[in-house]
């Protein structure tokens, strides 16, 4: 039998091949580490496995074996695995596939990434290598940087959401563990609250719900600091831009690695707006939504994101871990094996899912002026619906016409219909909620729709009204606002309502 056929057959993944060669070279667990840049525990599973799979009894053994093998280098072929597009509204997402681990992780990287030049810096190419030895790692480049297509004007929080779900459907993923970091954070625990049947695992990583300060967030910024470092990014991206901010720590080889990443992946003007619609991101209420396990993790004395951050997600995350690591560098590229070993026994211990019964969704609910039959009403906004990925519902004393996995088409949509409405000499008004709801085929229920139908009910003829969580979840959209009164609710909480200017449509 042909050395590649042995390894082949043995199911010997490309990294135990390397290890396997250095097994041979006669090194220790300690020095193959250092080789090849991985902890010394990884080695302690590789070469287990490897006695395993080649079915001899000791090191001695193993590296006798080693001494006629060719060591191939996985890194090397991960980096020319293809890159393929997945089509999400008009645009294509890059997104790539490497690894081969049980189950499927998807990569969300922080501000900017591009998926060829990330495999060229060797710590970094080390932590995605050692992603896909325990999972089928699936990354992308975020629409608007990297080898992605821009997009005409800003994509908001909840349209990137929606590149989530293209790329899994087209790397034919059904469920993943997401992953995300710094900026990807809270896509990854939007996405999770709204799609919780795709979502096996939530891991976070040097993130936060919201950028800004706020009475109960002390650790955001303020609005005249984050311009100064908006327009400071853009006046410095030529060189390495932010990168003493969130690798204090890094050599020159990293350093001039991340300028020229990042340099690929935007233009200074793309960066400067990509800033500034991360300035606006909230997903506070969003948190307790998540029903994935999650693990949190967060370096003590990161420049970047406090870790009192990282503390608030872990603590409105339901049943969520909190991790607090050594260190300053805020990006993963700096000592990997620090943040991958609880990720990877975190990944390996999560058991089958539980079917989901309920999700954060928003709802759209009218109130009609005029006694019409509903069934007519919502024959009359079927296509708009349509338009705005609406799903028609039913709900028990209160006329909802459709719910949305984004806030923000739920609002488009809502002043469409009013529009429509006024053309047609309809008069109704539009009343828009996100919340945790339970859904059965088109029946939906709980708390949330008493108060999407309360918000209809109160809002003015021919106006759309939404409460104070549906503005937050769109802070980072082009919608608009006017506040208006606030609303009682049966959980004893007061939502400020507000109304959609005519100008944010």
């Amino acid at each position: 039998m042909s050395e590649s056929r042995l390894l082949s057959e043995a199911a010997v993944s490309a990294r135990e091949a390397e290890v396997l060669a250095l097994v041979g070279e006669r090194l220790t667990n300690a020095q193959i580490a250092g080789r090849l840049f991985i902890s010394v525990r990884t080695v302690e599973s590789h070469v287990s496995s490897l006695l395993r799979k080649l079915d001899v009894t000791d090191r001695h053994a193993l590296a006798e074996l080693a001494t006629s093998l060719d060591g191939t280098t996985g890194v090397a072929g991960e980096t020319v695995a293809p890159i393929r597009y997945a089509r999400s509204d008009d645009l294509n997402i890059a997104y790539q596939v490497t690894g081969g681990g049980d189950g499927d992780l998807v990569l969300v990287a922080g501000f900017v990434s591009h998926l060829m030049l990330d495999w060229t810096e060797r710590r970094h190419a080390h932590f995605l290598h050692r992603l896909g030895t325990f999972s089928r790692l699936i990354r992308f480049d975020k629409r608007g940087t990297g080898m992605s297509d821009r997009p005409h004007g800003l994509p908001d929080i909840e349209t990137r959401m929606g590149d989530v779900a293209a790329v899994m459907d087209a790397a034919r993923s059904e469920q993943a563990v997401l992953f995300g970091y710094s900026e990807g954070g809270p896509m990854s625990i939007l996405y999770a609250a709204s799609h919780p049947e795709r979502v096996r695992g939530l891991v976070i990583y040097s993130s936060y719900a919201r950028r800004m300060r706020a009475p109960d967030y002390p650790w955001g910024f303020l609005p005249e600091e984050r311009a100064r470092y908006a327009a400071q990014l853009e006046q410095d991206w030529a060189f390495e831009a932010d990168m003493r901010t969130m690798c204090p720590n890094a050599d020159d080889e990293l350093a001039r690695w991340w300028g020229e990443r990042c340099r690929a992946a935007a233009s200074p003007g793309a960066a400067r707006a990509l800033i500034e619609m991360a300035s606006l991101i909230d997903v506070r209420d969003a948190l307790g939504a998540v029903q994935a396990p999650t693990l949190v993790l967060h370096r003590r004395d990161d420049i970047d994101a406090d870790v009192e951050e990282g503390r608030y997600l872990a603590e409105r995350i339901p049943g969520a871990q909190f991790i607090e690591l050594d260190g300053a560098d805020h990006f993963i590229a700096v000592d990997p094996d620090q943040i991958l070993d609880p990720v990877e026994d975190f990944v390996r211990g999560l058991g089958s899912s539980d079917p989901t019964e309920s999700s954060l969704t928003t709802l759209l609910a009218v109130q009609l002026a005029e006694s019409l039959d509903p069934a007519w009403v919502r024959g009359i906004v079927r296509d708009v619906l349509e338009e705005y990925k609406g799903v028609p519902a039913i709900a028990d004393g209160a006329m909802v016409l459709a719910t949305f996995d984004g806030p923000g088409r739920a609002v488009r949509c809502g002043r469409a219909i009013a529009d429509h409405a006024a053309r047609a000499n309809l008069h109704l008004s539009v009343g828009v909620h996100t919340a945790e709801i339970a859904r059965r085929g088109a029946h939906v229920s709980g708390a949330g729709v008493d108060v999407a139908q309360a918000v209809a009910d109160r809002a003015a003829t021919g106006e759309v009204w939404l409460t104070s969580t549906v503005r937050d979840l769109t802070a980072d959209s082009d919608l608009s606002f006017e506040p208006r009164v606030q609303l009682d609710t049966s959980s004893d909480r007061r939502l400020e309502l507000v109304a959609v200017r005519d100008s944010g449509h």
